[in-house]
Protein backbone atom coordinates (compact mmCIF):
# COMPACT_ATOMS: atom_id res chain seq x y z
CA UNK A 1 0.00 0.00 0.00
CA UNK A 2 2.04 2.90 -1.25
CA UNK A 3 -0.52 5.71 -1.25
CA UNK A 4 0.33 8.67 0.93
CA UNK A 5 -3.33 9.49 1.59
CA UNK A 6 -6.63 7.61 1.62
CA UNK A 7 -9.45 9.82 0.36
CA UNK A 8 -13.19 9.69 0.99
CA UNK A 9 -15.96 12.10 0.10
CA UNK A 10 -16.56 14.52 -2.77
CA UNK A 11 -13.58 16.05 -4.57
CA UNK A 12 -15.35 19.42 -4.63
CA UNK A 13 -16.24 19.54 -0.93
CA UNK A 14 -15.88 22.97 0.66
CA UNK A 15 -14.06 21.65 3.74
CA UNK A 16 -11.29 19.04 3.90
CA UNK A 17 -10.55 17.07 7.08
CA UNK A 18 -7.11 15.50 7.52
CA UNK A 19 -7.10 12.60 9.98
CA UNK A 20 -4.23 10.72 11.59
CA UNK A 21 -4.61 7.31 13.23
CA UNK A 22 -4.23 6.27 16.86
CA UNK A 23 -1.14 4.70 18.39
CA UNK A 24 -1.96 1.07 17.71
CA UNK A 25 -4.11 0.79 14.58
CA UNK A 26 -3.45 1.91 10.98
CA UNK A 27 -5.25 4.50 8.90
CA UNK A 28 -7.40 1.79 7.24
CA UNK A 29 -8.54 0.15 10.49
CA UNK A 30 -12.26 -0.62 10.77
CA UNK A 31 -12.75 2.27 13.19
CA UNK A 32 -10.91 4.82 11.04
CA UNK A 33 -12.68 3.66 7.90
CA UNK A 34 -16.14 3.88 9.49
CA UNK A 35 -15.34 7.34 10.82
CA UNK A 36 -14.08 8.57 7.45
CA UNK A 37 -17.16 7.19 5.67
CA UNK A 38 -19.53 8.89 8.13
CA UNK A 39 -17.81 12.24 7.67
CA UNK A 40 -17.66 11.80 3.90
CA UNK A 41 -21.39 11.08 3.80
CA UNK A 42 -21.91 14.36 5.66
CA UNK A 43 -20.23 16.15 2.75
CA UNK A 44 -16.61 16.51 3.80
CA UNK A 45 -13.51 15.58 1.83
CA UNK A 46 -11.58 13.25 4.13
CA UNK A 47 -7.87 12.51 3.82
CA UNK A 48 -6.23 9.88 6.04
CA UNK A 49 -2.49 9.40 6.40
CA UNK A 50 -0.06 7.27 8.36
CA UNK A 51 2.93 8.16 10.50
CA UNK A 52 6.17 6.54 9.41
CA UNK A 53 6.36 3.95 12.21
CA UNK A 54 2.91 2.63 11.30
CA UNK A 55 3.57 2.62 7.55
CA UNK A 56 6.77 0.64 8.22
CA UNK A 57 4.73 -2.13 9.82
CA UNK A 58 3.23 -2.90 6.41
CA UNK A 59 6.56 -3.86 4.87
CA UNK A 60 9.12 -4.65 7.55
CA UNK A 61 9.42 -7.49 9.99
CA UNK A 62 8.43 -6.76 13.56
CA UNK A 63 6.24 -4.06 15.01
CA UNK A 64 7.94 -0.91 16.17
CA UNK A 65 6.21 0.58 19.20
CA UNK A 66 4.74 4.04 18.69
CA UNK A 67 7.21 6.84 19.43
CA UNK A 68 6.47 9.68 21.83
CA UNK A 69 3.61 11.69 20.39
CA UNK A 70 5.48 15.00 20.24
CA UNK A 71 8.19 13.46 18.04
CA UNK A 72 5.51 13.00 15.36
CA UNK A 73 4.73 16.72 15.09
CA UNK A 74 7.04 17.24 12.08
CA UNK A 75 5.41 14.32 10.24
CA UNK A 76 1.96 15.82 10.75
CA UNK A 77 3.17 19.22 9.52
CA UNK A 78 4.63 17.52 6.44
CA UNK A 79 1.29 15.83 5.71
CA UNK A 80 -0.51 19.19 5.89
CA UNK A 81 1.99 20.70 3.45
CA UNK A 82 1.82 17.73 1.09
CA UNK A 83 -1.97 17.63 1.08
CA UNK A 84 -2.09 21.31 0.07
CA UNK A 85 -5.85 21.38 0.50
CA UNK A 86 -7.97 23.89 -1.37
CA UNK A 87 -10.29 25.80 0.92
CA UNK A 88 -10.74 25.38 4.67
CA UNK A 89 -8.76 22.55 6.27
CA UNK A 90 -9.53 20.89 9.59
CA UNK A 91 -6.82 18.71 11.09
CA UNK A 92 -7.21 16.02 13.70
CA UNK A 93 -7.42 12.32 14.19
CA UNK A 94 -8.17 9.43 16.44
CA UNK A 95 -6.64 9.35 19.91
CA UNK A 96 -2.88 9.92 19.50
CA UNK A 97 -3.41 11.30 15.99
CA UNK A 98 -5.68 13.99 17.38
CA UNK A 99 -3.23 14.68 20.18
CA UNK A 100 -0.39 15.24 17.71
CA UNK A 101 -2.63 17.54 15.66
CA UNK A 102 -3.49 19.48 18.81
CA UNK A 103 0.18 20.16 19.48
CA UNK A 104 0.76 21.81 16.09
CA UNK A 105 -2.68 23.36 15.62
CA UNK A 106 -2.06 26.85 16.99
CA UNK A 107 1.00 27.46 14.79
CA UNK A 108 -0.96 26.43 11.70
CA UNK A 109 -4.09 28.29 12.78
CA UNK A 110 -2.23 31.55 13.41
CA UNK A 111 -0.62 31.18 9.98
CA UNK A 112 -4.04 30.80 8.36
CA UNK A 113 -3.35 27.24 7.21
CA UNK A 114 -6.12 25.49 9.14
CA UNK A 115 -9.64 26.41 10.24
CA UNK A 116 -10.03 24.03 13.16
CA UNK A 117 -9.08 20.89 15.08
CA UNK A 118 -11.15 17.69 15.37
CA UNK A 119 -10.19 15.07 17.98
CA UNK A 120 -11.93 11.71 18.06
CA UNK A 121 -11.43 10.12 21.47
CA UNK A 122 -8.81 12.47 22.92
CA UNK A 123 -6.32 10.64 25.18
CA UNK A 124 -6.55 12.94 28.19
CA UNK A 125 -4.53 10.43 30.22
CA UNK A 126 -3.29 6.84 29.86
CA UNK A 127 -5.88 4.25 30.94
CA UNK A 128 -5.71 3.68 34.67
CA UNK A 129 -3.38 6.65 35.18
CA UNK A 130 -5.65 9.68 35.64
CA UNK A 131 -2.82 11.65 37.25
CA UNK A 132 -0.75 11.58 34.03
CA UNK A 133 -2.66 14.33 32.25
CA UNK A 134 -1.92 15.27 28.63
CA UNK A 135 -3.82 18.53 28.80
CA UNK A 136 -1.28 21.25 29.58
CA UNK A 137 -1.24 22.66 26.03
CA UNK A 138 -5.04 22.52 25.81
CA UNK A 139 -5.52 25.20 28.47
CA UNK A 140 -4.32 27.99 26.19
CA UNK A 141 -5.38 26.51 22.83
CA UNK A 142 -6.49 29.21 20.38
CA UNK A 143 -7.65 26.95 17.54
CA UNK A 144 -11.41 26.24 17.40
CA UNK A 145 -11.64 22.62 18.50
CA UNK A 146 -14.25 19.88 18.64
CA UNK A 147 -13.52 16.81 20.75
CA UNK A 148 -15.86 13.84 20.27
CA UNK A 149 -15.61 11.62 23.32
CA UNK A 150 -17.41 8.54 24.60
CA UNK A 151 -18.75 8.97 28.12
CA UNK A 152 -16.93 5.82 29.30
CA UNK A 153 -13.68 6.40 27.39
CA UNK A 154 -10.94 5.04 29.66
CA UNK A 155 -8.64 7.81 28.38
CA UNK A 156 -10.99 10.46 29.82
CA UNK A 157 -14.55 9.93 31.05
CA UNK A 158 -17.43 12.33 31.36
CA UNK A 159 -16.85 12.41 35.12
CA UNK A 160 -13.18 13.34 34.75
CA UNK A 161 -12.93 15.78 31.86
CA UNK A 162 -15.03 18.67 33.24
CA UNK A 163 -12.43 19.04 36.00
CA UNK A 164 -9.59 19.76 33.54
CA UNK A 165 -8.38 23.26 32.61
CA UNK A 166 -9.39 23.48 28.95
CA UNK A 167 -9.49 26.46 26.60
CA UNK A 168 -12.89 27.97 25.89
CA UNK A 169 -12.19 27.35 22.20
CA UNK A 170 -12.75 23.64 22.87
CA UNK A 171 -16.23 22.15 22.47
CA UNK A 172 -16.89 18.58 23.56
CA UNK A 173 -19.51 16.27 22.08
CA UNK A 174 -20.27 13.47 24.54
CA UNK A 175 -21.53 10.21 23.05
CA UNK A 176 -23.58 8.17 25.49
CA UNK A 177 -21.83 5.01 26.72
CA UNK A 178 -19.18 5.33 24.00
CA UNK A 179 -15.75 3.77 24.48
CA UNK A 180 -12.43 5.03 23.08
CA UNK A 181 -13.69 4.14 19.57
CA UNK A 182 -16.96 5.97 20.36
CA UNK A 183 -18.71 2.57 20.37
CA UNK A 184 -21.58 2.10 22.83
CA UNK A 185 -22.86 -1.14 24.32
CA UNK A 186 -26.14 -1.32 22.42
CA UNK A 187 -27.84 -3.35 25.13
CA UNK A 188 -27.18 -0.55 27.63
CA UNK A 189 -27.97 2.66 25.77
CA UNK A 190 -29.98 1.55 22.75
CA UNK A 191 -27.61 3.22 20.27
CA UNK A 192 -25.30 1.49 17.80
CA UNK A 193 -21.79 2.49 16.76
CA UNK A 194 -23.25 3.67 13.44
CA UNK A 195 -25.76 5.87 15.30
CA UNK A 196 -22.96 7.52 17.24
CA UNK A 197 -20.86 8.08 14.10
CA UNK A 198 -23.85 9.69 12.41
CA UNK A 199 -24.37 11.95 15.45
CA UNK A 200 -20.67 12.81 15.41
CA UNK A 201 -20.75 13.67 11.70
CA UNK A 202 -23.80 15.92 12.14
CA UNK A 203 -22.10 17.72 15.02
CA UNK A 204 -18.98 18.25 12.91
CA UNK A 205 -21.12 19.76 10.12
CA UNK A 206 -22.73 22.25 12.53
CA UNK A 207 -19.39 23.11 14.12
CA UNK A 208 -17.57 23.44 10.77
CA UNK A 209 -20.23 25.79 9.43
CA UNK A 210 -19.37 28.23 12.22
CA UNK A 211 -15.66 28.01 11.30
CA UNK A 212 -16.25 28.79 7.65
CA UNK A 213 -18.04 32.05 8.35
Amino acid sequence: MGERFLFDGPDDATVTILLAHGAGAPMDSASMTATAKALAEAGFRIARFEFGYMAARRSSEGRKPPPRAETLNPEYRAAVAELAADGPLIIGGKSMGGRVASMIADDLYSAGKIAGLLCLGYPFHPPGKPEQLRTKHLAGLMTPTLICQGTRDEFGTREEVPGYALSDRIEILWLDDGDHDLKPRKSICGFSAADHLATMAKAVVTWAEKLAR
